[in-house]
């Protein structure tokens, strides 16, 4: 009996003890997103979870309008809250608005810039989502160099205070060429920003010699990764290259709507 308590024992902590297969996707090796403790990032990963299972996500828009601004700006109150909430955001509404109506991408200008969605009490487009907020109030088209300084209070408020470029490779805008959908969480999100980067980025960079073609989204927001120099350093550092020394190239962009393109992390 002596020898037998102290096995059961061993037996219990053992099995009951997570291994590497419980907390990695098999599929992509990347760790399971967490669920957050934020009620509003909690909302956006809802969100996105919804519009997955097929759901229409009428009533998550709807609380995205009931939400307090000012607690939304206390409530986000990292990096990590800030851009997990908008990223998951932004990801969820593309969804929502493009999957019944994708004949809306037919003037993708006006798919982008119009004011459609109320957050907060505020009507966003996806562009003050994704150049105001998430990238610090960069113009659009400045190639990440020029900062906006005429933004509404609420932009500045409510805006990620540096800038990350791994953003680019999370944000899918309903494009064929766009990164996949991930459910982000302010738990582990640089481990997840990480992962989720080098995955987009080995898929679609090529090495030939020593010239590397990868994505335009490097040379149209190249001011968010330090110009040429720091794109190079990107990638080295991501395990996408192995070295600085090589030539840029950039690829075509595949603007054919391409919806429902999820992946677990």
């Amino acid at each position: 009996m002596k020898l037998i308590l102290p096995l059961l024992l061993f037996m219990l902590v053992n099995c009951t003890k997570p291994t590497a297969q419980d907390t990695q996707n098999p599929m992509s090796g990347m760790a399971v997103t967490a669920s957050s403790s934020n009620e509003y990032i909690k909302l956006s990963q809802d969100f996105l979870e919804s519009l997955k299972n097929g759901e229409n996500g009428d009533e998550y828009v709807t609380k995205y309008g009931d939400i307090n601004l000012d607690d939304l700006i206390v409530s986000l109150d990292s990096k990590a809250k800030k851009m997990s909430f908008w990223i998951n955001s932004y990801n969820a509404l593309v969804q929502y608005r493009l999957v019944p109506h994708p004949e809306l991408f037919d003037d993708r200008d006006a798919f982008f810039n119009e004011p459609w969605v109320n957050i907060a009490g505020i009507k966003m487009s996806f562009d003050d989502i994704e150049h105001g907020i998430i990238r610090n109030s960069r113009v659009k088209l400045g190639l990440g160099i020029i900062k906006d300084p005429f933004v509404p209070r609420w932009e500045r408020q409510l805006r990620n205070t540096d800038i990350d470029g791994r953003a680019h490779f999370t944000l899918n805008c309903g494009a064929k060429s766009c990164p996949y959908i991930a459910v982000l969480s302010d738990v582990g999100f640089d481990a997840q920003m990480d992962a989720l980067s080098k995955d987009y980025l080995s898929k679609v960079t090529e090495v030939d010699g020593n010239t590397v073609k990868t994505s335009p989204l490097f040379s149209w927001f190249r001011g968010d990764f330090g110009g040429k120099r720091g794109i190079k350093s990107f990638l080295v550092d991501l395990g996408v290259t192995k070295s600085t020394d090589v030539d840029l190239e950039f690829l075509d962009y595949d603007w054919t709507v391409e919806t429902g393109n999820y992946t677990d992390i």
